[in-house]
């Protein structure tokens, strides 16, 4: 009955743009500081390429990081599924763009091929672009190659962003997702652009930009939360063999 229910898209769009309407609320009521804003302002003057990566659990603020001059709407690549049609009315809310398209699951077309394809495309004609690198499944706060890949075929920097409140509600799902409360303190961090791989970067190269960029995600969350005065989300144990993420990489390239 509930799946039947999320299932019509006059629902989705309303839970979707009331989600929205409650995560601007949010943002204009929270007393935020900044860490490291400098590292993302050369970005917001003119379109530029750039990757803006968040962990899938702190996805409502995300819209807080990103103040660009003029109608450079960032770019959120969304599964398809009831969830991300929610997501998707949601991230428009805060006007974000989306693009439709997650890994295939069960045999099942999601489109991610293409939808990473029309992100490339789109980043390399000066578009921003938003990704979860743990999303849409986990595990929790261990980066994918997907972003890394994106990043090497556009040729953009990847940049880590991480935010916390003090007065939040954190729930038990896989990502450990962030219901930040409005009038209480926050902090909104940002890490050091991470520049992309080269075009003809092997595994290795591949691998430690991935690392790299799940190391800064971790710390500048740790940071965030730390500086909010909430305990530290930790992130989940990583994975036990790297077999999945070589096909991704074989499968982006």
């Amino acid at each position: 009955m509930l799946k039947s229910i999320l299932g019509n898209s006059v629902v989705q769009f309303l839970i979707g743009r009331t989600i929205g309407l409650y995560m601007l609320f949010t943002a204009a009521t929270t007393r935020w500081k900044s860490v490291n804003r400098a590292a993302a302002e050369p970005f917001w003057g003119a379109p530029t390429r750039l990757i803006l990566c968040v962990w899938h659990g702190r996805f409502p603020q995300a819209h807080q990081m990103w103040r660009p001059k003029g109608a450079n709407k960032a770019l959120f690549l969304i599964s398809r599924s009831r969830e991300g049609d929610i997501a998707a009315n949601a991230a428009r809310m805060v006007g974000a763009q989306p693009v439709r398209g997650s890994a295939a699951k069960g045999g099942a077309d999601k489109g991610g091929f293409e939808a990473g394809r029309e992100l490339v495309r789109l980043i390399e004609s000066g578009r921003t672009a938003g990704l979860t690198p743990d999303g849409p499944r986990g595990p929790r706060m261990r980066a994918r190659l997907g972003p890394v890949n994106v990043a090497r075929l556009a040729q953009a920097p990847m940049l880590p962003m991480a935010w916390s409140t003090r007065w939040r509600i954190v729930f038990g799902s896989w990502d450990r997702f962030i219901l930040p409360l409005p009038f209480g303190p926050g902090v909104l961090v940002w890490a050091d652009p991470i520049p992309p791989p080269p075009e003809e970067a092997d595994a290795a190269t591949l691998e430690a930009c991935r690392l790299r960029l799940e190391q800064e995600l971790n710390r500048i969350s740790a940071e965030a939360d730390r500086l909010a005065g909430a305990p530290v989300i930790e992130p989940a144990p990583a994975r036990a063999s790297a077999a999945p993420e070589a096909r991704e990489a074989t499968a982006a390239s």
